[in-house]
């Protein structure tokens, strides 16, 4: 056996099979990750450092959640994990396994779009849509935060009980401050995040 094999380099290393890339890189080994998907059970085979991003998106074809930043800058990559929002683009998915993961695509229910999707319509909250799955996700994250009680870093006494009726305008920028919008429609997604909380 030469060196290069020996130490798992050489031709080898482009057999997609064990995970070899052709160019010399070592070979990693794949592993078998289960995730509950949009309420469904999914199988991906993948290297360990695949991200939980590029998993949904080049795996499973589930591109709504977008790759922009891909250092957890910027929000358009935003999805729930187990119901907390995540940056996908900073996740490995092979640390996911077993949880349940919700993307874009699975807030609609039988054919009926989420109550946020429907006030980012009406409020005009996108303009050319590139973040707004991860706009959306986010406002979604927001609204279950506060039912739940959080504080945020807006929030005037962390020590008073926090209930959803205390989610200002002023609390659902600053909990909405990691998803970025290059075309600044801002304003019309604190309106769409407020209206939703105005009708809870």
């Amino acid at each position: 056996m030469s060196e290069t094999a020996e130490h798992g380099f050489g031709e080898s290393a482009g057999d997609p099979t064990n995970g070899g890339t052709g160019r010399g890189e070592p070979l990693l080994k794949l592993v078998a990750v289960t995730l509950i998907v949009n309420g469904q059970p999914r199988t991906v085979t993948v290297e360990p450092r695949l991200t939980l991003l590029d998993a949904l998106r080049e795996k499973l074809a589930l591109t709504g959640s977008k790759k922009a930043c891909d250092r957890g800058e910027c929000g358009a990559c935003t999805i729930h994990v187990n119901g907390r929002r995540v940056l996908s683009c900073m996740s490995l998915v092979a640390m996911q396994e077993g949880k349940e993961i919700t993307t874009i695509e699975g807030l609609e229910k039988n054919g009926m779009l989420h109550p946020l999707q429907s006030a980012f319509i009406e409020h005009d909250g996108f303009q050319c849509g590139f973040c707004t799955s991860g706009q959306i996700m986010s406002g979604v994250a927001v609204i279950e935060e506060a039912k739940f009680g959080w504080p945020s870093a807006a929030t005037a006494d962390v020590r008073d009980s926090f209930t959803l009726a205390d989610l200002s305008r002023a609390e659902i920028r600053e909990r909405m401050s990691g998803n970025l919008c290059r075309c600044a429609c801002y304003p019309n997604i604190v309106d769409a995040v407020a209206d939703v909380v105005a009708r809870s």
